[in-house]
This record gives structure tokens, sequence and C-alpha cells, in this order.
């Protein structure tokens, strides 16, 4: 899943095409589904009517209610038959990926996403990058409003067993005023592609349900 809004180049795609690089060659057999939703939308209208459609009796829904129902189903369908998860998120305004809030909203409103039995221990990595930085002591610490909304979201709402690779600074090289922090932010780079690796290795690395 990836919600970058960029075709090429985007710093989270470098992060997860290198996990799923990992679980290929532990399982090249595999089949792998995508969606990029960054590019390609989801309605920003979807989650309104799934949830209106949920108060309105089956035979009086709308054209555009029942659609947004299939589509939410749809979406959880694959989270729930897929033996592995590998979101791509980039913080985006100091929050989350708009196109990635209206899948989560609406993947919610299918009734199998209401707890944490929905991905029970299914192994999930979300590969999240930060422009600047947001750790402890820095100038934005506390500013990262979608890494914590994730965890919540996936960990803890929907049980999944997650794995969270990080990297900050992609910036730098980009925006010349962070140009002194250019050793830091190569450290963090390599930092977050090993990281990467052993994030995709232990994903090629679970069982798989018999």
């Amino acid at each position: 899943m990836d919600a970058s809004i960029r075709t090429h180049g985007s710093a989270s795609r470098e992060i997860a095409d290198i996990v799923e690089e990992e679980w290929r060659a532990a399982r090249p057999g595999d089949d792998v589904r995508r969606r990029h939703i960054g590019v390609d939308t989801l309605p920003a209208t979807a989650w309104a009517s799934a949830v209106t459609a949920g108060m309105t009796a089956p035979q009086e829904r709308t054209a555009e209610q029942r659609e947004a129902v299939a589509l939410a189903a749809t979406l959880a369908d694959e989270l729930l038959s897929a033996d592995a998860i590998l979101f791509a998120v980039p913080l985006y305004n100091f929050g989350v990926s708009q196109h990635f809030k209206t899948y989560i909203d609406l993947v919610c409103t299918d009734p199998r996403a209401s707890g944490p039995s929905f991905l029970a221990g299914k192994p999930t990595v979300l590969a999240t990058v930060r422009g600047g930085a947001y750790g402890g002591g820095t100038p934005r610490e506390g500013w990262d409003h979608s890494t914590p909304y994730l965890r919540r979201i996936l960990a803890d709402q929907w049980g999944a067993d997650l794995s969270v690779v990080e990297r900050e600074f992609t910036l730098v090289g980009v925006n010349p005023a962070l140009d002194p922090f250019t050793e830091q932010a190569a450290q963090m780079h390599a930092g977050a592609l090993q990281a990467a690796r052993e994030a995709g290795r232990a994903l090629g690395a679970v069982p798989l349900p018999a």
C-alpha cells in the first residue's frame, strides 16, 4: 500500500521496496498485490457515504452508498486475505497523508474492522519518512502527528503485529537550510535501509497459515 503522491523518487517507497525485495527473496513464488492510493486515489466522499449507509436500510441506500460499502468491504477483504502487509506512508504537513486517512476511515466502516481481532497478529510493516527531524530534543519534537496515530490504528485498534521502519531528514539535499545536517542525514538513510532489510527478512521468516 503506497500513500506517496510521487510516482518517482519517493523516499517511503524506497524503504518499502527493500522490504518487499527481502520478502520475495525468501518467498519468490508469493503473489504481491498493490494499491497506490497516493496516485489512484479513493473517492473523498466514500467515507461519508459508507457511514450514512450504515444508518440506512439496505433497500433504501443510494447508488453512491452501495458503492462505498462495497469498496470498504473490498479493502477489508484485501487486508484479511493477506499473509503480510506493507504500508508506505510519508509524513505530510506534520500529519497523516490525506489519502491514507481516507483509506483508514473507509476500512473502519466495515463491521469486521471494529476491534483488534481484525488483523490479530498479522505481520505488518509501516515504512514512514519525514522531511525534517522530529526526535527528542529537536525543535520539531512532538510535531509528527502521523506515526503515533498509525501505531494506534494498525497495532492497537486493528491488532496487527506491527514493525515500523523510519527515516528522517529526507529533505536534506533538497532544502538548503538543512545542508548542515548532511552527514547526519546520510547516517539516518543508511540506518533506515538496513532496518528495511531486517524487516523484510523477518516477514519472510514468518510461518504462513496452513
